[in-house]
């Protein structure tokens, strides 16, 4: 669930970067995304 939801942040940003929509808004949660990441990799939890 969390890396559909890294994905679908990654593709969102990349289309927002390219194309100058979305601002500081698409950053903001992609590094949110990126520190859910982090969390669950530091956690040690395997969620399958």
């Amino acid at each position: 669930m969390l890396y559909t939801l890294i994905t679908i942040l990654l593709a969102v940003w990349l289309i927002g970067l390219l194309s100058h929509v979305g601002g500081s808004f698409i950053h903001g949660l992609l590094v949110l995304c990126g520190i859910l990441f982090i969390f669950q990799m530091a956690s040690g939890r395997n969620v399958a």
